[in-house]
């Protein structure tokens, strides 16, 4: 155990526990909020990851990352606003409206920034977060909360020079939105104010489930849809298109998608999404990460590997320790995403996971 280890389990790991999860996640945003701006904190975090995180450059997916971790999307997505002139007057006044922007890619390397949605959004009201300690899983119901993709675009334009060197954008279908036509003007218009603004990620990951909306996740990847909306985000950008589905999908449905994402040149799946469950209270459904989404990810990572050995996969998914990136390293990922690791092995998560790579 390095010193980083029995510092975070002896006096963060018993705090954090005495908080409920929604309390620790608006205290750490709110502490990423003013960190990206402090003009020695990225320095000492890009000195943290250099003593911590090895040099291991991992193509996937037309990418060349750093090391074979990412920070998932969901993390660095930003505030949530009512409608598009409040955010965007948000951004004219100077304020981090996406903390940890700055800080995370410092932290953990490369960050897939998002979901971002054509219009802003509030999410969900009222509790949207749990964590089970037993199990190191989360929970949550946030509902795509996010500034919209001309405020973020806007935002991050901005501060274009300081952007990391490898990094991605996460764009969501905009819920509740039923037609096909209108769901791909939305996603392109959500994507052209990005690169209407010279702001041009390593990849676009398309999001084609969310169980924490509205949406019904299982009517929103079937390989139709991942051919309209798939092939027209292709044709927008520059960069390489990865896909986001979430996990349960039955075999045949794997097929179609993986038939479709080599017919129209997307370059890698991000398997999975989080698992939707009945809340603690049992009154919503939400999106389980972590130790029990592990099994379920896992399987479908396999399962895409296996029906497509040249498709890129990404797992994503309870990948907690060393052990973990080695079995789905094993399974035929190309490289994984983490997010609640972050919050059960603290902010050096990937660099402590790296680091148990080669053992158990």
């Amino acid at each position: 155990m390095t010193l980083y280890e029995g510092l975070w389990a002896t006096l963060a790991t018993p705090l954090i526990r005495r908080m409920d999860a929604q309390t620790v996640h608006h205290q750490v945003i709110e502490a990423l909020r003013v960190a990206d701006t402090l003009p020695l904190m990225p320095t000492g975090a890009g000195w943290l990851q250099q003593a911590l995180i090895p040099d291991l450059p991992t193509p996937v997916g037309g990418v060349m990352l750093p090391h074979p971790l990412i920070l998932a999307a969901g993390f660095v997505k930003g505030d949530g606003f009512a409608d598009e002139g409040e955010a965007l007057a948000a951004v004219a006044t100077g304020r981090n409206i996406i903390p940890g922007w700055r800080v995370m890619p410092a932290l953990v390397g490369a960050v897939e920034f998002g979901s971002f949605t054509r219009h802003p959004r509030l999410g969900n009201s009222g509790r949207v977060l749990w964590r089970d300690d037993a199990t190191a899983s989360t929970q949550n119901r946030i509902g795509l909360r996010n500034p919209g993709a001309r405020a973020a675009a806007a935002f991050l334009a901005a501060r274009r020079d300081q952007l990391p060197a490898v990094w991605g954008i996460n764009i969501a279908v905009s819920p509740g939105v039923s037609n096909p036509e209108q769901e791909a003007a939305e996603m392109l218009e959500a994507v052209g104010f990005f690169t209407a603004l010279g702001i041009q990620p390593s990849w676009f990951t398309l999001n084609l489930s969310c169980p924490n909306t509205e949406d019904d996740p299982g009517a929103h990847q079937t390989a139709a849809k991942a051919r309209h909306l798939g092939a027209a985000l292709v044709g927008a950008v520059s960069v390489p298109v990865w896909i986001k589905v979430s996990p349960g999908i039955a075999l045949e449905q794997v097929r179609a998608l993986a038939e479709a994402f080599a017919d129209i040149g997307v370059r890698a799946v991000v398997a999975t999404n989080t698992l939707g469950q009945p809340t603690p209270e049992g009154s919503a459904i939400a999106g389980v990460g972590g130790g029990r989404l592990r099994g379920a990810a896992l399987a479908t990572a396999r399962l895409f590997k296996d029906v497509a050995p040249a498709l890129d996969v990404i797992a994503c998914g309870g990948i907690l320790t060393g052990g973990h990136l080695r079995e789905s390293l094993a399974a035929g990922a190309a490289a994984a995403m983490i997010y609640s690791a972050l919050v059960f092995r603290g902010p050096l998560a990937a660099g402590v996971i790296l680091g148990e790579r080669g053992g158990d």
